[in-house]
């Protein structure tokens, strides 16, 4: 077994981390203050002009469609790559996002055919234009398969109507890959169906907006009789169960990754002032409490990293299914991220609740992945219930 990393991959990384250093992190204090500010508006994080110099610097940098196959013009350098990359773009708290994002690119490129590449995939994977999913409703979170969002069959059109909840970026995205029932007969495995809606569409709605902790600000999205063409239907009917499965995982690689990049910038800040703050004539460097939270916090943090480039590793090698690989990491990530600035918090003290550093901001940031994209409890029982069902895999 080869522990090591590409070449290719650590030039990208470096690449990264110089740009978080450089773009990034000096421009976190505006970021605090903005969510500080914003309370219940709809407010972006990221002022625009700043977000289209950030993806100018990143695109003349070579920090582009990372893993965007080579023929739809990207890099296609694969899920490690990316982890790597979204690990150390979350050294800031600055929330910016290398388009494309890589859960929807993995459902477009798998099931995009026909004029929906060109209008569609190739704009998307060049980051000309951004999408949502559209998944959650109000009786449905974690539940996915609970949906009641219908999409029915009339004068040869497709029919849509429903009430989805949570939707971030809804406002924000040109186009949205809606889930819904086509057939309640059929069983999870060939009731769903995946469809393409462009903003503006008659009927489609985003009326109100839910304000959260953290830079999550997600959406209420109607569907009122909304019409469409067998064009705008993503993949086979009856057939969005499966590529959503694998959308979802792929989410929850991306979130774990994110807590890798919010741990090591935790664990940083720790061990600088446990070297330089002074307590009772010593450093806070010999106090042993203070020794083990350093201790624990990298223990966790390094056997997160191993099972967060393995899956990407596995997804990479078409190595099979790696549900379940999603699931241990979403719950890993999150849970580890939370005690590490936890931790980070309480050797600062005081400092460590202000808005004078990062890590108060990052406490309420991961409180909020433990619930998106499935809360903890329920990836543990999908983990339980495979390991009852079929006993341990083979390594």
């Amino acid at each position: 077994m080869d522990f090591e990393l590409p070449e290719s991959s650590r030039m990208v990384r470096d690449t990264v981390a110089r740009f978080v250093k450089s773009e990034l992190i000096p421009n976190e204090p505006l970021i605090i203050r903005r969510e500080a500010e914003r309370g219940f508006e709809d407010t972006a994080l990221i002022p625009a002009e700043l977000d289209a110099h950030l993806q100018n610097k990143a695109r003349e940098i070579g920090l582009w469609g990372i893993d965007v196959p080579q023929e739809f013009g990207g890099q296609d350098l694969g899920m490690l790559t990316k982890c790597l990359v979204i690990e150390q773009l979350k050294h800031s708290i600055v929330p910016f996002v290398l388009p494309p994002e890589s859960p929807n690119l993995f459902m477009l490129k798998e099931l995009c055919k026909g004029d929906q590449i060109d209008k569609y995939l190739l704009p998307y994977s060049r980051g000309e234009k951004k999408s949502c999913l559209v998944l959650s409703e109000p009786g449905a979170g974690s539940d996915a398969a609970a949906i009641k969002t219908s999409a029915e069959r009339r004068n040869g059109k497709w029919v849509l109507n429903g009430t989805k909840i949570w939707i971030s970026n809804a406002r924000r995205s040109d186009f949205m890959i809606v889930m819904a029932v086509t057939d309640r007969k059929a069983g999870k495995k060939g009731a769903f169906t995946a469809f393409l809606v462009d903003q503006g569409t008659p009927g489609l709605s985003v009326p109100s907006s839910y304000p959260m902790i953290g830079e999550y600000h997600p959406y209420e999205v109607v569907l009122d009789n909304v019409e469409l063409d067998d064009s705008q239907v993503l993949g086979e009917v009856g057939q969005g169960f499966a590529p959503l499965s694998k959308r979802l995982g792929v989410r929850r690689l991306e979130i774990a990754s994110r807590c890798l990049g919010l741990a090591s910038r935790c664990l940083s800040m720790m061990i600088e002032q446990a070297n330089t703050r002074h307590t009772f004539g010593a450093p806070l460097a010999d106090r042993q409490a203070i020794q083990w939270w350093i201790a624990d916090s990298y223990q966790e943090l390094e056997m997160v990293r191993l099972m967060v480039y393995q899956m990407a590793w596995k997804m990479d090698s078409g190595a099979g299914d790696v549900r379940l690989d999603g699931s241990m990491v979403k719950v890993q990530g999150t849970e580890m991220i939370t005690r590490v600035v936890d931790r980070a918090i309480q050797l600062f003290g005081g400092m460590g609740v202000s808005k004078g550093l990062p890590l108060e901001y990052i406490s309420r940031m991961c409180r909020v992945m433990r619930i998106v994209e499935g809360p903890s409890e329920v990836h543990r029982w999908v983990i339980a219930r495979e390991l009852l069902r079929n006993g341990l895999p083979e390594n």
